[in-house]
């Protein structure tokens, strides 16, 4: 079979294959980080790791936040839904039948790791960790022992919050009220993950060495649009559970379909 003229690796090979890029796609795979913590986790120049990020961020397989507890910070997001697509199509330019097809995510009883305990946390544990605990919970099929706090609960579950739920996911959380962190005093947990800048930094220690991940999640109950805020919110939770459950739930090899 001949080839005319020069074949061009696809814009994700020649962008991942670079070592310090695919350093930056794998640890922010796991959660949204800032600069600092990334020169820190790479031991790589600030002046290189930002360079680099920039070259992610013009792709938009990243994406930047600025903190709500510092607003001088910024964390960064790993845009998993567009590096599928990326992967997909890179296997496609190479072969018809390489195109890659996601994995289902695996029940847990057929996992060796049993039930994973899950703890979601945001300041009032009005909106943003009760949309994750809900649709993770929903998601695993119960498989997962799934649980919320805030660092400052309030009085209720934002109206706005059970509304998204109920029309888009068809869950049911009227009665559900928040809790504080206080409440959790002596249990363990297997990943802890803060949807908030500010309870990050103000999140205690949990016995068990608990995964920590973070979220960098804008508050939908500061945003002046009102429900649809909640709306874009609960999608942005709902895509980061459903990559969080091959992580609870993994499978022994990923399937390829032809």
């Amino acid at each position: 079979m001949e080839l005319s003229g020069r074949a061009v690796p696809p814009p994700f090979v020649r962008l991942a294959a670079h070592e310090v890029r695919w350093r930056l796609l794998s640890v922010l795979a796991h959660g949204d980080l800032r600069v600092r913590e990334l020169v820190a986790l790479l031991g790589e120049p600030q002046n290189l790791v930002s360079y680099h990020l920039r070259l992610l961020r013009s792709a938009g397989l990243v994406t930047a936040r600025r903190s709500s507890f510092d607003g001088r910070d910024s964390y960064y997001h790993l845009d998993l839904e567009r590096c599928a697509d990326a992967l997909a199509a890179t296997g496609a330019a190479l072969h018809p039948a390489l195109r890659l097809f996601p994995a289902e995510a695996a029940d847990a009883p057929g996992t060796p790791a049993g039930t994973p305990s899950v703890l979601f946390l945001c300041t009032g544990n009005s909106a943003r960790s009760p949309v994750a605990e809900a649709l993770l919970r929903h998601r695993s099929g119960g498989h997962a022992e799934v649980t919320s706090a805030g660092s400052h609960p309030k009085a209720h579950l934002h109206p706005h919050a059970v509304r998204v739920l109920r029309l888009r996911y068809d869950i049911d959380v009227t009665d559900q009220r928040p809790r504080g962190l206080d409440t959790l005093t002596g249990r363990r947990f297997d990943y802890v993950i803060s949807l908030c800048d500010k309870v990050r930094e103000v999140c205690p220690d949990f016995g068990g060495h608990p995964r920590r991940l973070h979220w960098s999640i804008p508050d939908p109950a500061a945003d002046q649009d009102g429900y649809p805020a909640f709306d874009r919110t609960a999608a942005e939770i709902d895509t980061r559970v459903r990559h969080l459950q091959p992580v609870l739930f993994p499978t022994p090899h990923q399937e390829v379909r032809p």
